[in-house]
């Protein structure tokens, strides 16, 4: 699911060595899929805010130590929350901030836009992190902005006024914060936030391979640098 949904961060968990860490980080990812196709497949905002409500109450479900529902994404949860001690509060933003979804135009401005980011891949790459051994990671928040506004830039979702030069650079600014920080990153939390590299060609409208993501994505765990 994870390897066809969201390639790039499944090639960059390939390189976390521990199983079962790996599994907790797909795990994650698998999460992430599933919130964000929840607008795409409903054609009445209404539905979208029950599937949502579904996912808020099964994970809270897990934190208030009850059966887990017999769902993979779920299950596999279960076994990331217990084994790392994960915190609910990044669960609960990431699935609140994707109520924004189901909104015409849920964007009104940069600050707008880069809220959302925090909350839904900041929050995924803060528990990635902490998945990792990296619970307090401070260049979490300008490379999850890096990576999400290169990310809505290839959905075309965002204005226009954040297009083009303006989006480049702006995506350039928060990846050069990112990278200044991330030598304090331990070197087995690297991967969480690895796929950081391909942004700005992302932000620029390239395309890449197969072979030169995998190719940027080594060099960049190998360099420690995004």
């Amino acid at each position: 699911m994870v390897r066809q949904g969201d390639p790039d961060r499944w090639l960059a968990s390939r390189f976390v060595p521990d199983v079962e860490a790996r599994a907790d980080v797909v795990a994650l990812y698998a999460l992430n899929i599933e919130l964000a196709r929840i607008a795409e497949s409903v054609r009445e905002p209404l539905m979208g805010e029950i599937r949502l409500t579904w996912w808020r109450e099964a994970i809270g479900e897990l934190f208030d130590g009850g059966p887990s529902r017999r769902h993979p994404v779920v299950l596999g949860l279960a076994q990331a929350i217990q084994r790392r001690g994960l915190s609910s509060g990044a669960f609960d933003a990431m699935i609140d901030a994707r109520f924004a979804d189901l909104e015409a135009a849920p964007f009104e401005d940069l600050a707008d836009i880069e809220r959302y980011l925090d909350n839904t891949a900041g929050s995924l790459m803060a528990l990635a992190c902490a998945v990792l051994g990296a619970s307090d990671a401070p260049l979490v928040e300008a490379a999850a902005r890096a990576w999400g506004l290169a990310g809505l830039a290839r959905l075309r979702r965002l204005p226009q006024t954040v297009e083009g030069r303006a989006l480049q650079q702006r995506v350039s600014v928060h990846r050069a914060s990112a990278r200044a920080l991330a030598a304090g990153l331990p070197v087995k939390a690297f991967p969480a936030v690895a796929y950081v590299c391909l942004a700005p060609s992302y932000a620029a409208g390239r395309a890449l391979s197969e072979l030169e993501k995998r190719l940027r994505l080594t060099l960049a765990v190998l360099a420690g640098r995004i």
